[in-house]
């Protein structure tokens, strides 16, 4: 069963997630809140599998919630997925940095949001097409020079090949087909340049992708629709 927790100071679109939520049978929502200290909170009793954050709220924004929640050694399970509008584009990036997981919309579609948490929760990424050429040029305006993260002088040219891949949007699936291996095999490999690199999931990789130089921007994968 997939724990939801809802964090959003508009009380109509709590309510919105939480009927669309419930209504599934593999998941349900836990907790609800509208402040940036309350998630924290109930992050911390409830431990769910996933939180959807909303980026602007009071009592601390959903950035900063985001970062104490990922910080926390006892929610190590729990990912986040930032709520999002193309007017907040600028927080993409730190986003990432604070082990957001991933992002949506306010106005996603219903079965796109419930995917997305599907997706989340089985511990993949969940970066669009159109909000990783964002990412990319704000990692491109802020960055002169590649950044190595530690453990990256640990990785075999085959885990270095799979970070590569996991920057330009392949799961472990598009992984298997591209490198001709078992998804199994595939998803072993994409754990143990985790566990090197310290990356909290998938998102952070495909951030240290980039900045280490493993993929430029125009290289990202093409094969998932905006």
């Amino acid at each position: 069963m997939i724990e939801v927790l809802l964090a959003d100071d508009q009380t109509l679109i709590r309510a919105g997630f939480r009927a669309l939520i419930d209504a599934e049978p593999d998941m349900h929502v836990v907790g609800e809140c509208g402040t940036g200290a309350a998630v924290v909170r109930l992050a911390q009793r409830h431990r769910p599998t996933v939180v959807l954050m909303d980026i602007r709220m009071p009592d601390g924004d959903g950035l900063t919630a985001t970062e104490a929640i990922t910080a926390n050694p006892a929610l190590a399970q729990t990912k986040v997925i930032i709520l999002t509008t193309f007017e907040l584009d600028e927080y993409i990036l730190r986003a990432i940095h604070a082990g957001a997981a991933g992002f949506l919309v306010k106005d996603t579609e219903p079965e796109e949001l419930l995917r997305g948490i599907r997706v989340v929760a089985e511990g993949e990424a969940l970066l669009s097409p159109s909000v990783t050429r964002k990412m990319l040029q704000q990692l491109a305006q802020h960055s002169s020079e590649f950044h190595f993260p530690p453990g990256f002088d640990q990785l075999t040219s085959r885990e270095r090949e799979v970070l590569a891949l996991v920057g330009e949007g392949c799961n472990n699936t598009e992984l298997a087909q591209r490198l001709f291996i078992a998804p199994l095999t595939a998803k072993t490999h994409v754990s143990r340049v985790m566990t090197k690199l310290a990356a909290r999931d998938r998102s952070q990789l495909v951030v240290m992708a980039y900045e280490s130089g493993l993929v430029r921007p125009g290289q990202a994968t093409a094969s998932h629709a905006d």
